[in-house]
């Protein structure tokens, strides 16, 4: 199975993104795995959030494949424990899906056009995190599930 984590905008803090790369070298142990990042949108100031949500949705649909599994990392989306997040990729897995794409959103959110596409949502917490940051808690997460998928010591219980 290929999983890939499709973003808006790059990440700025430099603390952020060397987490980023080092969650990412380890998942290549278990999984091929790569970040997309979608450019930030230009021009935007004078824009209603539902328009730069059309905007950011017509970049992130180029991005989905039909054949894909689309989660959503959203706020309304169903929250797991880390063991019930490695259950939900072992069922995954099990369905012989090929390509499972979570996507992050923009700061408002997704569009409806991106929520029509979606398989699933997720929320990673009832709290509010920067886009930039829910990057680094997710793929820890992923690469928590793997190790515990492979009873490997890293999350302790």
């Amino acid at each position: 199975m290929n999983i890939k984590l499709v973003a808006v905008a790059k990440t700025d803090e430099k603390y952020l993104q060397e987490g980023i790369d080092i969650y990412i070298k380890r998942l290549k142990h278990y999984v091929n795995f790569e970040l997309v990042v979608i450019p930030a949108l230009k021009d935007t100031k004078n824009a209603s959030a539902d328009e730069v949500k059309e905007r950011e949705a017509t970049l992130l649909l180029k991005h989905l494949e039909k054949s894909d599994v689309i989660v959503l990392l959203d706020e309304h989306g169903k929250e797991h424990t880390s063991v019930g997040f490695s259950k939900y990729l072992q069922k995954q897995m099990n369905s012989g899906i090929r390509n499972l794409t979570f996507v992050v959103g923009g700061a408002f959110g997704f569009s409806p056009k991106v929520y029509a596409k979606a398989t699933d949502k997720l929320s990673l917490s009832q709290m509010t995190f920067s886009h930039q940051m829910i990057r680094l808690f997710f793929v820890e997460q992923l690469y928590r599930a793997f190790t515990i998928l492979n009873h490997e010591p890293y999350h302790n219980e």
